[in-house]
């Protein structure tokens, strides 16, 4: 329940808050990644995955949608499932994921001849976002982490 709390709080972030912010170079932070990724990370890898692929058909229909439907469910299915395979480690991995992420969806939406992908877009935007989401992980990872700990433990 709290990774679907996570995952729906960071939607709303990024879409009501991060999207807005007029930040240098034109990139954003991609906080919905760092919270796919955080969750992933707990939960291991089936359940990153599918926790990923939810999280991307969200992203796919809240406004706004300016990319093809299901590019982001794939997306976040995999780097789901990296994440909670997290096999070199929680910082590798986290660094792994948030490379992986905006270049496979580059990669696919090129494949779908997506005209948004460019190389300009690739040599400009992309790596904005990939160091914006960098400076963010630590903390977003770590929110991730603390939220999952606080929820109270019921025996039976």
């Amino acid at each position: 329940m709290t990774g679907i709390v996570v995952i729906v709080a960071a939607v709303l972030a990024q879409v009501m808050l991060v999207n807005q912010l007029p930040l240098p170079a034109g990139g954003a932070p991609d906080l919905v990644l760092l919270a796919v990724v955080g969750v992933a990370l707990l939960r291991g890898p089936v359940a990153g995955a599918v926790i990923g692929f939810c999280t991307g058909l969200l992203v796919d229909i809240v406004p706004p949608t300016a990319h093809l439907a299901g590019l982001y469910a794939f997306v976040f299915a995999l780097v789901g499932y990296v994440a909670g395979r997290g096999a070199g480690g929680r910082v590798a991995t986290v660094v792994l994921c948030v490379l992986l992420a905006p270049l496979l969806a580059a990669a696919v939406g090129g494949l779908l001849t997506d005209p948004r992908v460019t190389v300009a877009t690739l040599t400009e935007q992309v790596p904005v976002t990939i160091v914006y989401t960098l400076v963010l992980a630590p903390v977003v990872i770590w929110l991730t982490t603390r939220v999952r700990q606080q929820q109270p433990r019921y025996t039976i």
